[in-house]
């Protein structure tokens, strides 16, 4: 994987289905003042890969009430997005789904963030946080049988959200209404005396 966590995410200029149509020079930079969580997966018309982009849409309106912006990518063409979005979910599509689908048929995308599988020429299940000034605060990437999980991927939102407005650290295991940390060792020695540790 390339490091680029802690730095500003990589320039991208693509084609992405949006909305149902094709747009032609789809950038990461139109969403600058929101965070985004940027999550690929190998195929379209796959196994595990529609049951992440559905549990994704299902949580969506969460994602979006902590103005984070939901996008997918994978190497398939955006007329291959599109006909997936069209297949209903008892067939194996993606049908409901609404959030931007990059078709990142030449590779550049992935290449940019280092997520291709050796040899295979598709990504790993690999995922980005961004935050509003194009910085990557999170990124995680998973091998082919393995499907992430959404909700940990909303709780890295809160985390981050929680982060920026109390300028706290969130200790492990931490979830949305749990107390933060300051990052001291006062701050250390306080939490640890009144919070149980798992």
């Amino acid at each position: 994987m390339v490091q680029i966590l802690g730095k500003t995410v990589p320039a991208v200029t693509t084609k992405a289905v949006v909305q149902g149509k094709i747009e032609e020079k789809f950038t990461l930079e139109q969403f600058r003042g929101k965070k985004v969580l940027l999550f690929f997966y190998p195929l379209d018309f796959t196994f595990v890969c529609p049951t992440e982009l559905l549990a994704f849409e299902k949580a969506r309106p969460q994602f979006e009430a902590l103005n984070c912006q939901l996008i997918g990518c994978s190497v398939d063409s955006c007329f291959t997005h599109l006909a997936w979005q069209k297949t209903k979910v008892s067939e194996g599509g993606i049908e409901g789904v609404s959030y931007p689908l990059i078709g990142d048929v030449n590779k550049q995308v992935c290449e940019q963030f280092g997520v291709l599988v050796p040899g295979e020429g598709i990504a790993y299940r690999a995922l980005f946080l961004i935050d509003e000034s194009g910085i990557v605060r999170h990124m995680l990437m998973n091998d082919l049988p393995l499907g992430r999980s959404v909700d940990e991927a909303l709780r890295m939102v809160e985390a981050l959200q929680f982060f920026q407005k109390h300028g706290e650290v969130c200790p492990a295991n931490w979830k949305s209404g749990a107390k933060g940390m300051k990052a001291t060792l006062e701050g250390l020695r306080k939490y640890v005396a009144t919070e149980v540790v798992r």
